[in-house]
């Protein structure tokens, strides 16, 4: 069961690496930040188009990197839309403990949203290589970086 899991896990990344979810640039862009990985050259920029309640209506990104780190910011746009920029950065925390943590219980989370973990397990397997959970994070530390109104983010 372990390999059939594996293995669907692996072809979920290399839809959204082949095929990237709101890979473009929204034009109503509030917040922005270019997220940049110096150990292997991958470089995001996160749009994010917050309502006047503070909710992300549109969120979408550009840029290169390997199938890891596309298909990350690939799925966390589609997990971000409708998201107040507590839920989303309390998503970040959740999924980044996800990728780092041996102990970690999606069971214990408290998200808005838990099949937004669910569709995120697909990327835990980067625990086991911690060179790419900088890959698989690139994305969401851009993100929490346009969130607070910084213009840029690294992995280190």
């Amino acid at each position: 069961m372990q390999d059939e899991l594996r293995e669907l896990y692996q072809e979920v990344i290399l839809d959204h690496g082949r095929h990237p979810r709101n890979f473009r640039h929204p034009e109503a862009a509030s917040h922005s930040a270019e997220g940049y990985n110096p150990l292997c050259g991958d470089q995001l920029r996160v749009y994010l188009v917050l309502d006047h309640d503070g909710h992300i209506d549109d969120a979408a990104f550009e840029g290169r990197g390997c199938a890891i780190s596309i298909a990350s910011a690939s799925m966390m746009t589609e997990l971000l839309k409708g998201r107040s920029c507590g839920e989303a950065t309390a998503l970040f925390d959740k999924f980044h403990a996800m990728c780092t943590k041996e102990d970690f219980d999606p069971a214990d989370s408290q998200t808005r949203d838990d099949d937004a973990l669910e569709r995120l397990q697909a990327l835990s397997g980067v625990r086991q290589f911690p060179v790419r959970v900088k890959c698989a994070t690139l994305a969401w530390h851009a993100m929490t970086a346009a969130l607070s109104g910084d213009t840029q983010a690294t992995t280190e």
